[in-house]
């Protein structure tokens, strides 16, 4: 669904309104970044940098991108292979379990945003960000919640990194089949407690989020070990 507009009550789409102003500053390349898996217990985080045309044309085709959240698994793998034929650029990157728990998720969020930077094949002078500011990075940023409902650029990069890591847990899920990664994407679900309290905790798990700590601290003898495994 749109975002909708606190003063008009309209509803309204991520556009590029944000983009042109930084243009008319100036600015060539501006590149909208986001993340996903923040919040989940179990495998890496994800994020992702892409850099649209400025152009009422790219914006016309990219129409009905939004907040990777407000999109339907359908939607999102749609537009997931849309967005590369219409953008300048894109690129996407991850933070493992490992560096979540020996950086905290923060940093570990900011390291996967900036290996997503620099991983694109144009690079950009100026960033739109959701919620996270970059400070090992030059460029000009602009920092603001919601981000992904108000800029194109960060709503098609919410979903590049959203369907990049769903793919990414589903390959997990044939892994360690137990856990139901593939329906969860390691996020704290009732399924996923469940299959923690049968199973314990797995290699995958994030150790340093407060639910797996717990169940660390009283480890199952059925916990699959996986020494040396790493994402």
């Amino acid at each position: 669904m749109a975002r909708t507009n606190p003063v008009t009550g309209r509803r309204q789409w991520p556009g590029l309104r944000h983009e042109r102003a930084l243009l008319r500053e100036g600015y060539h390349l501006v590149a909208g970044i986001d993340e996903a898996g923040r919040g989940a217990w179990a495998g890496p985080v994800y994020a992702a940098a892409v850099i649209l045309p400025i152009t009422a044309a790219g914006c016309r085709s990219l129409h009905g991108v939004n907040d990777s959240k407000q999109l339907t698994p359908q939607q999102r793998e749609w537009y997931r292979e849309l967005i590369p034929r219409v953008a300048l650029a894109w690129a996407v990157a991850s933070a493992s379990h490992q560096e979540i728990d020996q950086l905290g998720i923060v940093p570990a969020t900011r390291l996967a945003m900036v290996r997503a930077v620099n991983s694109l094949q144009l690079n950009p002078d100026a960033l739109v960000i959701d919620a996270v500011k970059l400070p090992d990075l030059p460029q000009r940023q602009d920092v603001f919640f919601y981000a992904d409902s108000i800029s194109l650029s960060v709503a098609a990069a919410s979903i590049m990194a959203k369907t990049e890591r769903d793919a990414f847990m589903c390959r997990l899920a044939q892994e360690l089949p137990s856990y139901g990664f593939e329906s969860h994407k390691g996020y704290g679900t009732s399924l996923h407690q469940a299959a923690l309290r049968q199973w314990g905790v797995s290699w995958a798990h994030r150790r340093s989020y407060a639910p797996i700590q717990r169940l660390c601290a009283t480890p199952n003898k059925y916990a699959p070990v996986c020494p040396g495994a790493s994402l």
